[in-house]
């Protein structure tokens, strides 16, 4: 795979983890949007009631962030470490896609919840996930021939 494939699947996969990550910290502030209350917020993205609360939301959004963080490493600075980190993402995106799968069979269709995870989430989380999976297989040029040494990697030109 190419460092330019590598790098534009983690620039999508960074670009919605970051963007969940904002709307996390939004819903931390007490607003709602896209909803009008509280509850129709968590039925549409959840599909049942949970609260919204700072306490929730600002640990989900540090997570994402965290995240899209791993992500962007692996795509620039290849590391073991960060490939673990990178399948970690990986392993959780596949998880909400089965997740999301189930729930077309067991959510009533007459839900927003039902269409927004059928048309939207479900999707979006598998492209998700086959994109951690290329960045988490990039090397880069230098790893991957066997050529990578100290010296190149702190050289300032």
């Amino acid at each position: 795979m190419s460092d330019r494939t590598a790098t534009r699947a983690a620039v999508l996969l960074a670009s919605v983890l970051t963007a969940d990550a904002l709307f996390h910290l939004y819903w931390a502030t007490g607003s709602t949007w896209p909803a009008a209350d509280e509850k129709s917020l968590s039925y549409a993205v959840l599909g049942t009631e949970a609260p919204f609360a700072p306490p929730v939301v600002l640990p989900l959004a540090a997570l994402l962030l965290t995240a899209s963080g791993i992500v962007v490493a692996q795509s620039r600075r290849p590391h073991r470490l960060l490939r673990l980190g990178t399948l970690a993402v990986a392993a959780g995106l596949s998880l909400r896609t089965l997740a999301g799968v189930y729930w077309l069979f067991a959510q009533d269709t007459g839900t927003a919840f039902y269409w927004l995870n059928l048309g939207l989430y479900t999707p979006l989380c598998a492209v998700l996930c086959a994109a951690a999976l290329r960045v988490a297989r990039h090397q880069g040029t230098a790893v991957r021939a066997g050529t990578a040494r100290w010296e190149d990697a702190v050289r300032v030109r």
